[in-house]
């Protein structure tokens, strides 16, 4: 099995505990799917659509859920793109080793009432404008390995 890439340098002492997450990269028209994440208690950022698994989900679960919650936009995975874990603080100064499946979606319908997450925002981009946009060099990672087999 290869190894998975980690991204992201730790701060020295700071604990970053495990934290299984799942994103898709969705395309519509040739555009790519990106959410601007505003939180209140940090700085914005680009990200692929997705998020935490919840204990007894899998990750495609997680994905669609989460793609859904941040977007209003219902998908369904089509296969796994990579992994790639990360090493991140949240807005709220949680620390986590995020341990992150990309999915490659397919955009099924627009359910813009399941949309949840009010500092979610979601705007679509060109591939090559979206890689650069992306806050995460994790999220970079998945949607180059998304185009190398575009």
């Amino acid at each position: 099995m290869a190894t998975v890439p980690q991204f992201g340098a730790p701060e020295p002492a700071r604990p970053y505990p495990d934290r299984p997450v799942a994103f898709g990269v969705g395309l519509r028209e040739g555009l790519v799917a990106l959410v601007r994440v505003e939180p209140a208690d940090g700085p914005v950022r680009i990200d692929l659509p997705g998020g935490g698994i919840d204990p007894g989900e899998t990750p495609e679960a997680a994905m669609a859920r989460e793609f859904v919650e941040e977007t209003g936009l219902e998908v369904r995975p089509l296969h796994l793109l990579t992994r790639a874990d990360h090493f991140f603080v949240n807005g709220a100064a949680d620390s986590f080793n995020t341990r992150g499946f990309f999915y490659a979606v397919e955009v099924l319908a627009e359910r813009p009432e399941r949309k949840i997450e009010a500092d979610h925002s979601l705007f679509w981009r060109n591939p090559d404008e979206a890689l650069r946009l992306l806050s995460r060099d994790s999220h970079a990672w998945a949607l180059a390995c998304w185009l190398r087999r575009a």
